[in-house]
Formats: C-alpha cells, structure tokens, sequence
C-alpha cells in the first residue's frame, strides 16, 4: 500500500532539489564561454573546468564524514553557505588562479550534495515518491535558463560570458541554505559504523574487474567520457562563438528533453537489453558529432539543435543504461559501492582526461583565437565511432549469464526460463 507523504514535506523536498540543481547548471553550463572570454590559458581552462571532477574524487569522503556524524540536513546547509560565499567570490576574480582556487573548494563543497540532497529525500519520503521529488532537480537545471532570459529583456545585456552566472549561483545558492533551514531534521544514518575510505571510495568493487567484461564496461565508461565532456564541459564556449545569445537557455533545451526521454530508457531495456540500450547512447553520441560538423561547416542552424536535444539519449541511454547494468552485475554487499565507483570513473578520472584531451584539441585548432571547429568535430566523431564499434564487438550482456551462476535453477524447472530472463527481455 502507498504511504502518504504530507503536503509541506513534498515542497520542501522538492523546493531542496530544485534550488540545489539550479544553482549550479547557472554558472556552470557557461562556464567554459567565460574563460574564453577572461583569455584563460590551456592549463587555467583544464583546470577550472576540471574541478567538478576533483569534486566527484573528494565526495565520498565528505559524505561518509557526514553519514556518520552529522545530521544531513545540517550538513546540507553547512555546505550551501560555503557555495554561497564562495561562488561570490570566484566571481569577483581576476586572476584565474584564484579563481580556480575558489571554484575547487566550492566543489568540494557542492559535489557531495547530490548524494546528501539524495539521502535526505529518502529518508522522509516513501520510496516510490523519490523519483518524483528527484525530478524537481532536472527541473531546477532547466529552469537556471531564467537568470539569462531576465538579464537580455530587462537589462538588454548578455551574461553567459561574463562573472555574472557566478553572482546568479552565489545568490540562489544562499536562498537554497535558507529553504534548507525548513527540512525534517534527518539524523545521521550511519552513526556509529566503522568508517572505511575503502568502502567510501567504493575500491571493494574494483573487484568486478577481474570480470574482462565488466573490465572493458569500465575502460569504455572512462573513455565515453573524451567526447561526452566536449559538449558538457565546453560546449558553451563553441555556441558562444557561433553568436548564441542565449548560451544557457538553449544548451538547457537539452535537459528538458532529457526529462522525458528518461522515461523511455526502461522500456529499451525490457525491449532491447543493457547493450542494445548503451549502443543507443553512443549511436547519438556519434550522431551530435556529425551534426555538429554539418552545421559548422554547412550551416544549418537546425543541426545545432539536433545535437543539443539529443543529449537526453545519450546520458539516459548509455550512462543510465551503464548504471543498470553495474546494480545488475555487482553482488548486492557492494552494489552501493559499485555505484560509486562507476560515479568516480565516470565524472572524476573520466572527465579529467576528457577535459584535458579536449582543451589541447581545440587548442590545436585555434589561429588567432578563432577556432576551426571542423577537425575538432569529425576528430570527435570518429572516436566516437571507434568506441561504438568496439562495445558491438566486444561487449556481452551478460546479466543471464550472472543470474544463471548466481541462482541455478531447480532440477524440475531447468528447462524453463527463470524469473530473471524473462524480467531481463519482457
């Protein structure tokens, strides 16, 4: 039976992962258009770009910290006055250094909120509700759009490429410690464990990869991450350069339509299968290269939208798809850990090496401080066709193959399929 929720914790849940998503894409989706327009060099944009990344490596610590010893909304709150104060001053920056310095430990503060803001949801909500509440945080993303469109009708001003997205994240970061003010006190629930950086870190799981399958799944994860960050990371300074005006509303368009095609992930996976699912993904990965060539180098203006509107398939495609398959994989004493790890690979190393890879290839494009975006394109392209063909080569769904040795079937129903395969194809 459903349990029922009361009215005022669902906004404030809600309001909690509105604010929290909004506040960062605000600054953040810009990012990469400000620091070439503050001249940043190879090394200041890898590293400033990167700090989300150093953000990922650091969060498991501060969240076991937390768990352990900490109410979670307290800490929530702790940490979005941090944000606060510094995005405010990250933004008053002129030298680049400080703000990196600034940006880096604003990370290590922001990052271990999505697990915190998580935690928090689903300890004073029933379970079948959170991905309800969850949503108002995609919603939140899309909606950080609003601080562009008021500056360009109200004050006829663009703010995409300046320090002023970071005043918008300092500003909404301090209303949302506010609301976090309202939140149901949630104690810490790990109180009293043995804290273990093993586990927080989730190296328990680096045992799967004695699996050659699940190996080349992580190797691959890692590398998708090359292309992936190209638009993520720098994608606001190409359309910057192309005279979008709306840098930020309209790379948002692109989580809008994430949010439904959300929906249609778990129905490839009943239909289709894990692999099938995550050769979707890199499918449109190598579609948004292609179209972004075209356009740059034919002009159609409607390619530029293909690519941003298909990044829903992609994150929801593969990236979701490879966390399905990770829960599916991993033995459930370290399932959770498993998660994280794929989390580290992923959006720590993986977007680490993505953003440095990416920034020295435009870099290597770059005359006169125009970038000719063409080779930068199919270079990308091609990677990605290479990644694409070898997970159809080389990758097996093996899910059958891990339910069928983790639970044999009974003698009198050997011959027919188990629970599982028919869960797994229905």
């Amino acid at each position: 039976m459903e349990q029922q929720m009361p009215l005022n914790t669902r906004i404030r849940l809600s309001a909690m992962m509105f604010l929290q998503y909004m506040y960062f894409a605000v600054f953040w989706v810009p990012l990469s258009a400000y620091l070439k327009e503050a001249q940043a060099t190879d090394t200041q944009t890898w590293l400033i770009l990167s700090t989300m990344a150093f953000g990922c490596l650091v969060s498991p610590l501060v969240c076991m910290i937390a768990d352990r010893h900490f109410a979670s909304n307290k800490v929530l709150i702790g940490l979005n006055l941090a944000c606060a104060v510094l995005l405010f001053l990250a933004a008053r920056q002129e030298n680049l250094t400080m703000l990196f310095v600034f940006l880096l430990i604003a990370m290590f503060c922001y990052m271990p909120t999505w697990s915190i803001t998580n935690a928090i949801a689903m300890a004073n909500c029933p379970a079948e509700k959170f991905p309800q509440i969850r949503s108002l945080g995609s919603i939140g993303w899309v909606a950080s759009l609003v601080f562009s469109l008021v500056a360009l009708k109200m004050f006829d001003t663009k703010i995409d490429n300046t320090a002023i997205p970071l005043m918008c994240g300092a500003a909404t970061a301090l209303v949302a410690a506010l609301v976090n003010l309202t939140l149901p006190n949630t104690p810490p629930p790990a109180k009293g464990r043995k804290a273990s950086v093993v586990d927080a870190l989730g190296l328990r799981a680096l045992t799967l990869i004695k699996d050659a399958n699940f190996a080349l799944f992580i190797l691959l994860s890692m590398l998708v991450m090359i292309p992936f960050t190209l638009y993520f990371s720098l994608g606001s300074q190409f359309f910057d350069s192309q005279g979008f005006t709306l840098v930020t509303a309209t790379m948002n368009l692109g989580q809008l339509v994430e949010m439904g095609l959300m929906l249609l992930v778990p129905i490839s996976l009943a239909k289709f299968g894990i692999k099938k699912t995550m050769l979707i993904g890199l499918i449109a990965l190598v579609v948004r290269y292609a179209v972004l060539w075209g356009g740059f180098a034919h002009g159609p203006l409607m390619f530029y939208y293909i690519a941003i509107l298909i990044h829903g398939v992609i994150f929801g495609f593969f990236f979701v798809g490879g966390q399905v398959y990770v829960d599916k994989k991993a033995p459930p004493e370290i399932r959770a850990q498993a998660q994280g790890l794929i989390v580290l690979i992923c959006f720590g190393a993986g977007m680490l090496v993505g953003n440095f890879v990416n920034v020295k290839l435009i870099r290597r494009y770059t005359a006169d401080d125009v970038c000719n975006w063409s080779p930068v394109f199919i270079i990308t392209a091609i990677v990605s066709v290479v990644l694409l063909v070898v997970m159809a080569l080389f990758f097996r769904d093996d899910i059958k193959e891990v339910a069928a040795a983790a639970e044999p079937p009974a003698p009198e129903a050997a011959a027919a399929p188990s629970e599982f395969d028919e869960s797994t194809e229905a």
